[in-house]
């Protein structure tokens, strides 16, 4: 019983991801109307994420035996791991906050190491400072090809008319599939990793089978993720699209090639930003999206962390005491964050106002 749970959480878990995550990859290609047809566009998105599953093997080999020893991954332990990451994905949702699936099921594994007193800390820091550098030079390269393209558009009013146009939603179809296909190679190892380190599949048919769950998850579960990245993404022009999409998909394929779970969504994020601040300056970095940022940057593996820490200590160890101490902690902390949140809405209405404090 407690094996076919572990298989239902895994493969359920592969859905979630394609429907939050994978199936925004074309999100850019939709809303520009370069993929008129919703359907066109997940089933391309599903092709993309299954086949990118494929090359997947490095990453699924990092989560499950790259952070913590796969000898304490039993069969109880990956099901905390892959409901924690479940939790943390269900409960980001209910608060708006767009959680990396990569971050949160490295942050899972994490917690059952720490809770074991078994972590490659050498391997975690180095997953960790690539999660810092990468979204840099993400922001930075579409930074620099947004100022060289709008520089080329004074130059040559046409560009994204006539025939370009044309040459340029292609291109943004066939980025967006790239991207697509590094979602697949990349987050599919967060739902079949566990069981791989556990030794219950092997890599090989855990990267199949994953892949397919996730591209039936963009398929079937996707149309709303969609439907809302298309109508977010239509301030970009097809090349500018294309720049975003493209720069993800580069990025997060050469990690996978060595094996480094990595956040599409901060990414992705970064790499829209670059564009932003390239067309309409500084004033794109606002506190609120900075802020944003940083929630997704450390909530999201923290987050996980507690959760799966917690369930080690409650299920295995029946330690209460350790899990009321830290859910007490985790809510006051919550607690003064929502405070002085509410504090600043009303110190803004007043100043909206003409008041003073």
């Amino acid at each position: 019983m407690l094996l076919a749970i572990a298989f239902i959480v895994s493969f359920f878990f592969a859905m979630n991801i394609g429907a939050s995550g994978a199936a925004a990859s074309m999100g850019v290609a939709y809303g520009s109307g370069a993929i008129p047809r919703k359907s066109v566009a997940l089933l391309l998105c599903g092709i993309g994420v299954f086949l990118g599953s494929l090359g997947g093997g490095e990453v699924v080999k990092t989560i499950g035996s790259g952070i913590i020893p796969s000898s304490i991954l039993t069969v109880k332990i990956v099901v905390i791991i892959l409901t924690a990451a479940a939790i943390s994905l269900f409960a980001a949702n209910i608060m708006g906050i767009p959680l990396s699936t990569s971050e949160i099921t490295v942050g899972s594994v994490v917690g059952v190491g720490i809770a074991y007193q078994a972590v490659y800390f050498h391997k975690l820091l180095f997953i960790v400072s690539v999660w810092i550098v990468i979204p840099i030079v993400a922001f930075s390269f579409t930074l620099a090809v947004g100022k060289w393209f709008l520089a080329l558009k004074r130059k040559y009013p046409q560009l994204e008319q006539g025939r370009w146009q044309k040459t340029f939603m292609a291109l943004l179809i066939v980025t967006g599939f790239f991207e697509a296909f590094s979602a697949g190679m990349n987050n599919v190892a967060n739902a079949v990793g566990p069981l791989v380190g556990a030794g219950l599949m092997a890599v090989g048919p855990a990267t199949i089978l994953g892949g397919l769950f996730v591209a039936a998850g963009a398929l079937l579960l996707g149309h709303r993720v969609l439907e809302t990245n298309g109508k977010k993404i239509t301030n970009f022009s097809p090349f500018e699209g294309s720049a975003i999409s493209g720069t993800g998909a580069v990025l997060v394929i050469i990690s996978s090639l060595f094996g480094l779970p990595v956040p599409l969504t901060q990414i992705t994020t970064s790499a829209i930003i670059g564009i932003g601040t390239a067309k309409s300056g500084m004033s794109i970095w606002q506190k609120r999206i900075v802020v944003q940022l940083l929630k997704v940057w450390f909530v999201s593996p923290i987050f996980s962390l507690v959760i799966s820490y917690s369930l080690v200590k409650l299920l295995l160890d029946s330690d209460v005491y350790t899990v009321i101490a830290i859910f007490s902690v985790c809510l006051a902390t919550l607690g003064v964050i929502s405070l002085k949140k509410t504090v600043a809405e009303e110190e803004r209405s007043l100043h909206e106002h003409g008041g003073g404090i």
